[in-house]
């Protein structure tokens, strides 16, 4: 048993970190779809593509059933094959690499930022060779990597670049929305994210070229576009050009997810307001450190992290994740480092060159974060910590 404060109080209900807020207009907005001549490859699948474009203010838009899918298709797009290496960040969700094995190349591991958690263009630098093909950067907890510097890398060394923005939607770089930095950009829809469409996730790009691929590969490698096919036997003719997958989403889920994009700007208003005050309370603490935003980003704040000093009081971060999980505050951690998993160490993967990610995951905890919790909600996690953090510094 965690070894609680006396005076510490208790949640009745566990807060979870993350979760979807579904309305009535989301709800009627999906039995309209079931009411309808379509369930799926219908008018609502473009109709979400086209808002979510104009929003990131791309060209095009391509939804997939995940975003997992919909990085396995950027990574497809990008040409990525055996004997490609594709640079990426090791603090990530599993599926930010696993895209580069489907399709049989090489992920390279680079470097952190230390304050800011995202994958460091100069230790981007570093590992770039001959056999690189692409990079993909990840907008880590929300705050956009440094699009600008990537890109260029990109550019001057005739890379693709694909954003893993399925933490940013919402956010800005040097003034621009997410979206429109890199050649492709991933955002996904799980429930937890900033809109939902339950499972769910789109590539935008303002290349027409990448945008015929994704369709093709998200549907069997099969057309039926007249441009496209090499004969015509008639109007029920098509044609299978590429190996593909069934990666399609249906219309019931891009319903949902044109309702719940209404509500984006306002989803991440109450995001940062939640941050502002959890900077506010634990920034003046000892032994805990806020998260830093680079001064070009403004976040959409997918996680809160929040790092406990190791030097201070060795473990403390995972005496306080158990302090903070027996009092129903859903606390977690992202992500550990996916060269450990055991996997990728059969691969030959290990922490080399990589001191930042393993400082970071040693001290890392994330906390609840997301527009449905109440003030109440804050109140109870902002209490627990300062009480959890007195109670392990011994302030």
């Amino acid at each position: 048993m965690a070894n609680i404060p006396a005076n510490a109080p208790k949640r009745d209900t566990f807060l979870p970190y993350g979760k979807q807020w579904i309305d009535e207009d989301d709800i009627e907005a999906v039995v309209r779809t079931l009411r309808s001549e379509y369930i799926t490859q219908g008018p609502a699948i473009e109709r979400f593509e086209r808002k979510v474009a104009d929003y990131a203010g791309a060209k095009y838009a391509v939804a997939f059933c995940n975003g997992t899918a919909a990085l396995h298709g950027a990574c497809h797009a990008a040409g990525i094959g055996t004997g490609d290496e594709v640079v990426t960040t090791p603090i990530t969700f599993l599926a930010s690499s696993n895209c580069v094995l489907y399709q049989g190349g090489t992920p390279v591991f680079a470097d952190i930022d230390p304050q800011t958690y995202n994958l460091a263009p100069d230790q981007v630098a570093a590992r770039l060779t001959d056999k690189t093909k692409a990079i993909i950067a990840v907008d880590f907890a929300g705050q956009p990597a440094e699009m600008d510097k990537l890109a260029k890398l990109a550019r001057d060394r005739n890379l693709i670049l694909i954003e893993d923005a399925a933490h940013s939607l919402g956010a800005d770089y040097k003034g621009r929305k997410v979206g429109t930095w890199a050649d492709m950009t991933m955002f996904s829809f799980h429930p937890v994210k900033h809109v939902t469409t339950g499972e769910g996730g789109m590539i935008v790009t303002d290349r027409e070229d990448l945008y015929e691929k994704l369709q093709l590969f998200r549907n069997h490698g099969m057309t039926r576009d007249p441009r496209l096919l090499t004969q015509n036997d008639g109007p029920w003719y098509y044609e299978m050009q590429t190996l593909g997958y069934n990666y399609r989403m249906t219309d019931l889920q891009a319903a949902l997810g044109f309702s719940q994009m209404d509500k984006l700007d306002g989803f991440v208003a109450r995001r940062r307001e939640i941050a502002a005050r959890y900077n506010e309370a634990f920034s003046a603490i000892p032994g805990l450190v806020v998260p830093r935003q680079h001064p070009d980003t403004n976040s959409s704040w997918h996680l809160y992290m929040l790092r406990w000093d190791e030097r201070t009081m060795p473990g403390a971060r995972d005496r306080a994740f158990d302090m903070m999980r027996a009092r129903h505050i859903g606390v977690h951690v992202h992500y550990i480092p996916i060269y450990r998993q055991p996997y990728y160490k059969q691969l030959g993967y290990t922490a080399e060159g990589c001191p930042n990610a393993e400082a970071y995951y040693r001290t890392a905890m994330t906390l609840p974060m997301f527009p449905a919790m109440t003030d109440e909600d804050v109140n109870d996690v902002i209490q627990a910590i300062q009480q959890t953090a007195a109670a392990i510094f011994r302030q």
